[in-house]
């Protein structure tokens, strides 16, 4: 006589992909949000689960939910499975030409200004109906990067994780720059007047600073920062006609104007680049197209 169908058995991918975005991003809403659906569609999904694996797999916590650890321990071993489903469910081909899909990179500021403009125009060359969505990382790209909300990360801050790939795309270096009237513009230039001039600083939404910072202080150098900003996107105009300098990678130099003096850095630091990608789209054929041209763009940057 046949019996009924276990509980467990009865979950679909969908379900489950729902579980995960919902521990994921710790909130009902913001999976729907992601999911584009209403936040009845995730309850109800998320219900069916905690039949599923008789567990409540969330519990209030303040204004937001927590996992159980029973939930913990699903979804990780459900991401896995996840993860495998969707390389098995891949294309194994990608026309450029014929692509209509999204793809979406998370970056800041300076990959937007010098690694952007080359790669969007070869995307327009070769895979026109392509769409790209630009997020802003700040210093939480890794977690955009887990939890699935982009695709692509660049990034100078190393990211952890069994599942995340990582490739080298671009290398920079300091350098100082200050109004060409500055007294320092014309004056030798060494650590000695670089540790004394009055400085502009950028520490990238206030939570992660840049490398020669941490150099600077491994060889007990402080500066004299007078202005703290979280982005170059404002500085050009704060350095005109004023005695401030800041210190700042080339390439983003390069772009400014003749009111501006570009001087060496007397703290030799490289800036490097890393491309980061997870195993949800490592074997993806429309992904590994792209990587490769990010990677032709960033080679072809690097020769202007």
């Amino acid at each position: 006589m046949p019996t009924d169908t276990p509980p467990h058995l009865n979950v679909d991918l969908t379900t489950l992909r729902t579980l995960r975005l919902v521990h994921d991003l710790g909130s009902f809403s913001a999976a729907a949000q992601q999911l584009g659906q209403n936040q009845s569609t995730i309850s109800y999904a998320i219900d069916r689960a905690r039949q599923a694996f008789q567990d409540p797999l969330f519990a209030r916590q303040g204004k937001g939910i927590a996992p159980t650890d029973r939930c913990r321990e699903i979804v990780q071993h459900v991401g896995h499975m996840l993860d495998d489903f969707e390389v098995l469910a891949t294309p194994r081909t990608f026309d450029p030409v014929e692509a209509t899909e999204t793809v979406t990179l998370s970056c800041n500021y300076y990959e937007r200004v010098i690694i952007l403009p080359g790669l969007v125009k070869k995307i327009r060359r070769e895979a026109p109906g392509l769409r790209l969505k630009v997020i802003q990382s700040r210093v939480k790209g890794d977690v955009q990067l887990k939890r699935g909300e982009t695709d692509f990360l660049f990034s100078p801050m190393l990211v952890d994780g069994s599942e995340v790939f990582r490739r080298r795309v671009y290398e920079d270096y300091y350098v100082c720059v200050m109004d060409r009237n500055n007294p320092l513009a014309k004056a030798p230039f060494d650590l000695d007047s670089y540790r004394h001039a009055n400085h502009v600083t950028i520490t990238y939404d206030g939570r992660w600073r840049p490398l020669y910072l941490d150099a600077l202080e491994a060889n007990n150098v402080q500066l004299k920062s007078v202005i703290g900003l979280t982005s170059m996107s404002t500085l050009e105009s704060l350095l005109v006609g004023t005695d401030l300098i800041s210190t700042i990678p080339r390439s983003i130099a390069q772009k400014y104007g003749a009111d501006i003096v570009v001087r060496p850095c007397p703290v030799d630091v490289p800036l490097k680049i890393n491309l980061f990608w997870t195993a949800r789209s490592h074997h993806s054929a429309m992904h590994k197209w792209m990587r490769n041209l990010i990677v032709e763009a960033c080679s072809e940057q690097r020769m202007e």
